[in-house]
Parts: structure tokens; C-alpha cells; sequence
């Protein structure tokens, strides 16, 4: 079979009912319809950004791959750092086994992409509150050097502090470098390119709102742009064109401070500044569910305590807790392992604060990325998951799958670009792939 080349334009917080409005725009449009579709793909547990993008790129679950949340967090600790490194992950990246085999690789914005071994890498490694005027002291060791030296003087201004912006900073970027990137090194046989916008206005509006019909516009009309270069400086026939979403976003009405409720029965305690002076239990948020760290996780009369604890808060009705999963649950049912002992989750949505200070329950409203209108980080299936759509010589049109996993989708490119993966979770999916990439 005649070589494939794979570009794939990844959208934050892209919702499964975003395929309808979607079909009216010129460039999804003409995708969906030339194309094959997966209506529903499930994320990870938790539905977070990081997690989600590394199953993405590994085909594989987070007990696998080891980036359990965006955040490293820890009790009593914030901010804390981001898991922004490659060399955090356990398993090699998808583009990594491609470059092996001698595709030309890029990432652009992707996470947990810092020092990945591509052979172009603009990361998305910049912390989130940064207001400097010093983005590129972020990118330096960690972005291949050549494409640092081409870009960051004409377009690293655009993740400076003093534009007023801050996800909004990263597309801008993203939407200057990459069309240059196509013209410049020819169109890489692999390239990724991540865009956030869509995230950052759901977070701040919820899920369904003018304004994000106005997102997926500016998102359509940017994938025309890299169209339109591919097209100029690629090869547009050989290129299988890929749109994915990493999770979907949650409506949530308000915020639990489950910290309150530990702070009220016993298990922890805070100074008068609200600082925290000791704990047996923390509750840490991933948005959509909380995280239970005990102060000693060998401690089983500690462990036995807090876990009647947790039961007993959810079967008061008094908190709106719908789930209690023990850390062997949680690896159990969603391949899930990382710094805590147990989970909490709404019986209806709702998203978890973090603070040690706040009222136990707050209305939501735009600010932190966990407490804001639109949330994820919860349980996989709730409303809204994300979607994968594609076109190119190597898809079937026409071809659709109702149901599918984040984990499903490097083997799919696997098998596109002729190899496979070694140790992985996800599996091909065969039906939406033209007769000669099926087994």
C-alpha cells in the first residue's frame, strides 16, 4: 500500500452533540461528509485533559501509563506542577513508534509532551497562570530546537502575560505556528495539533451556548487554514484528515468543599490563616469527582475508618455523594491508580472545590477550571462524552461506530500508517477503515 500520511486536529472539550452543527461548517463538514464516524467516544477516568491526551497517545488507561490527573497534587499544596513531561510517562507515545519507522513526527501543544522524541515539538508545557513576559525559559530543553529557533521570535509573543490572555494565547500560537510548520519542513508525515478554546469558553459558559457555536466556527475556519497549507505544501491526497476531542464538558450547578465536611467531623484541621496544620483524610478535586489522600495509607484501622466514613456521608443525603470507590475499585472497573485511597462522585453532577476555607457548597461560576459552570474529571459517562471523526484514502466513507474508548484510537492510526503497538488497552477499529487497512 502506497505510504499514508496522518494529520490530526485535536479539540479540547469537543462534545458528541457538537457532530450536528458541525456538519453545517465548510471543512467538518466536508469531512463528515466524506468520511467515517465514531458517534460517542468514552474518555478516561478521570475525564481530564492530561489523563485523556495520554491514553490518546498510548493507547492505553492510566494505570498504564501513569498520568493519573493534570495536577501532581498534594495535601495542603497548591499551586502545584503539572505533569508536563514526557519522561513521566510509562509507555511510548504513538508518534514515537511512527518516527521509529521512519515517519516524520510533530506535536504541536500537545501535553505531557515535553522532550518527546519527535522530530518537531512545540509543547504545551507553559504554566497555566503564567503573566510573564519570558514564555520561551518554558519551551527551552523541551522543544526541539530547530522549530524553537524558527518560531518563538516572531510568535512567542503570543503566550506572553501582557496580551491579557491565557488558553486563548495557546490557540493564537498554535493557529501561527503550524501552518508554517506544513510550508516549512514539507507537511510531517505525522502532526498533531492540539486547540483549547473550546474548552476554556464551556468552562466559563457551559456546555451549549452561542458562544460556543462561535468556538467551532473559529475551530473550522483554523483546519481550513492547515487544509488550505497541506494542500500548497503537502501531499492533500495521501493525508488521512483526523478530528478528535479528548472529553466532553458537564453542566454542574455547584461546588462541594468536601475539605468542610473533613474539617467538621474530625479528620483534619486548619490554622486561622486556613492553612492546613494536620489531616487523616484530604479530599483533592479533578473537577467532576474528589480524591480522598489519608495521612497514612498503611494505616487499615485509618483506612477502615474513613471508608465508613465516606458510606455513611453518602447514605446521609446530606452531601449529594452518589459513588464511594476504594483505590481497588477504582483500578478495577476504570484502570485507574494515583495518589489517593479513595473517590467521591455527585449522585447528580456537581464538581469538587479544593479549598480549606470556602462554604461547603458554592454556586458555580467561571474562574477555576474544577469549579466552574462547565466541568469534567468525573465518572466516563456522563453527559457530554467526546468524538472522533476522520477522512483520507485510509477510511471507509460512510463508516460508523456508535460506541468507542480514548484507548481505541493510536491503534486505529497504527494501523494506518502499517505497525502495531506493544502492551496496549485499545484495539483497532477495523469497521471504520477502508477494505485494505481491515484484518
Amino acid at each position: 500500500m502506497e505510504k499514508q500520511k496522518l494529520f490530526v486536529f485535536m479539540i479540547d472539550a469537543l462534545c458528541e452533540i457538537d457532530v450536528h452543527y458541525m456538519r453545517t461548517l465548510p471543512n467538518f463538514g466536508w469531512m463528515l461528509r466524506g468520511g467515517a464516524l465514531v458517534r460517542e467516544v468514552y474518555p478516561v477516568y478521570p475525564s481530564f485533559t492530561y489523563p485523556c491526551h495520554t491514553s490518546i497517545m498510548t493507547g492505553c488507561y492510566p494505570d498504564k501509563h501513569g498520568i493519573p490527573h493534570n495536577e501532581m497534587v498534594k495535601a495542603g499544596v497548591y499551586p502545584v506542577p503539572w505533569y508536563t513531561h514526557r519522561s513521566l510517562v510509562k509507555k511510548k507515545f504513538f508518534a514515537e513508534y511512527a518516527k521509529e519507522r521512519g515517519y516524520s513526527t510533530c506535536l504541536v501543544n500537545w501535553p505531557v509532551s515535553a522532550g518527546a522524541d519527535v522530530d518537531i515539538n512545540l509543547p504545551m508545557c507553559m504554566p497555566m497562570h503564567y503573566k510573564g513576559d519570558n514564555p520561551r525559559q518554558f519551551f527551552e530543553g523541551v522543544s526541539t530546537d530547530d522549530a524553537l529557533e524558527r518560531y518563538f521570535w516572531k510568535y512567542g509573543y503570543l503566550l506572553s502575560g501582557y496580551n491579557g490572555l491565557i488558553n486563548g494565547s495557546l490557540d493564537m500560537f498554535t493557529e501561527a505556528v503550524a501552518p508554517d510548520i506544513i510550508r516549512d519542513y514539507g507537511q510531517p508525515d505525522v502532526m498533531f495539533v492540539k486547540m483549547c478554546d473550546l474548552d476554556t469558553v464551556r468552562h466559563k459558559l457551559g456546555v451549549e451556548s452561542e458562544t460556543a457555536r462561535e468556538q467551532l466556527a473559529k475551530h473550522d475556519a483554523q483546519l481550513g487554514v492547515l487544509m488550505e497549507s497541506i494542500r500548497r505544501f503537502g501531499d492533500f491526497e495521501r493525508t488521512n484528515f483526523i478530528v478528535m476531542g479528548d472529553h466532553g464538558q458537564t453542566d454542574v450547578p455547584r461546588s462541594l468543599n468536601f475539605n468542610r465536611v473533613l474539617q467538621e467531623n474530625g479528620l483534619q484541621t486548619v490554622d486561622e490563616a486556613g492553612r492546613l496544620v494536620s489531616f487523616d483524610a484530604f479530599c483533592h478535586s479533578t473537577g467532576g469527582s474528589g480524591w480522598i489522600e489519608l495521612r497514612d495509607p498503611q494505616d487499615e484501622a485509618l483506612r477502615s475508618r474513613v471508608h465508613a466514613f465516606l458510606l455513611s456521608a453518602k447514605e446521609s443525603g446530606k452531601y449529594g455523594l452518589g459513588y464511594v470507590f476504594t483505590k481497588e475499585e477504582a483500578r478495577e472497573r476504570f484502570h485507574l491508580t494515583g495518589p489517593f485511597d479513595f473517590i467521591i462522585e455527585g449522585e447528580t453532577p456537581m464538581s469538587f472545590a479544593y479549598s480549606l476555607t470556602a462554604p461547603l457548597f458554592t454556586k458555580t461560576e467561571p474562574g477555576d477550571y474544577k469549579t466552574a459552570p462547565g466541568s469534567h474529571g468525573g465518572l466516563p459517562w456522563l453527559d457530554h462524552r467526546t468524538t472522533f471523526f476522520a477522512c483520507g484514502p485510509a477510511f471507509e466513507p460512510g463508516a460508523v461506530i456508535e460506541k468507542a474508548s480514548l484507548v481505541d484510537e493510536a491503534p486505529t492510526m497504527a494501523r494506518i500508517l502499517g505497525f502495531d503497538m506493544e502492551d496496549i488497552d485499545g484495539h483497532c477499529l477495523d469497521a471504520l477503515l477502508a477494505a485494505p487497512y481491515r484484518r
